[in-house]
C-alpha cells in the first residue's frame, strides 16, 4: 500500500505530493526534505530501493524528476516500479512528452490522472487507455459546462 508519493527536482523541490497516510504538515516537510536530500545524493548506478523509516522507498528518475512512493516494508518493489511507471506512461500520453513545467503549470491534471491509477493507495486502474478516456471524458465535461461549478474538475 502507498503511502505517499512525491515527485521532487533535482534541486530537491517538491512538484507535486499526493499523501496516502494522515501526516501533520510538519511530518510532511519533514519527509520530504529527508527524502530529497537522500535521492538527490544517489549516484545513478544505486539500487532504487531504500529501507526507511518503517516504510520501504521505491523511486525512478525521468529526466528531472525523481517519482518517489514510500511503501509497506512488505511491498513489492518491482510492482511499485511498474505504478510509478504506467503513472509517467499516463502523464507522457496525456501531455504529449510531459515535463516538469507540464506538472507545475498543470498540477490538478497530474492529480487527477494519479487519482484514476491510485484509490486509497492500492492500484485501482491498470490499463492506460482506460485512464485517458476517464481523463477525457473530465475534460470533455469541463468544456461543455466552463462556468458551472458542479461540474468542475476540482469539484470545488
Amino acid at each position: 500500500m502507498f503511502h505517499f508519493l512525491l515527485l521532487i527536482s533535482r534541486q530537491g523541490k517538491v512538484r507535486l505530493a499526493k499523501w496516502l497516510e494522515p501526516y501533520s504538515q510538519k511530518e510532511r516537510t519533514k519527509i520530504s526534505q529527508e527524502l530529497a536530500t537522500l535521492l538527490t545524493a544517489r549516484s545513478n548506478k544505486m539500487c532504487n530501493f531504500i529501507e526507511w523509516r518503517d516504510l520501504k522507498v521505491v523511486y525512478r528518475r525521468y529526466a528531472s524528476l525523481f517519482f518517489v512512493a514510500g511503501v509497506d516494508s512488505s511491498d513489492n518493489e518491482l510492482i511499485t516500479l511498474e505504478i510509478i511507471h504506467h503513472y509517467v506512461e499516463c502523464l507522457d500520453k496525456y501531455f504529449g512528452n510531459v515535463c516538469e513545467l507540464d506538472l507545475i503549470f498543470n498540477f490538478s491534471k497530474a492529480y487527477y490522472i494519479l487519482d484514476e491509477i491510485l484509490l486509497a493507495g492500492e492500484l485501482q486502474e491498470s490499463k492506460r487507455g482506460n485512464v485517458l478516456r476517464a481523463i477525457q471524458a473530465s475534460d470533455n465535461m469541463a468544456e461543455k459546462h466552463p462556468e458551472d461549478p458542479k461540474h468542475s474538475v476540482r469539484g470545488y
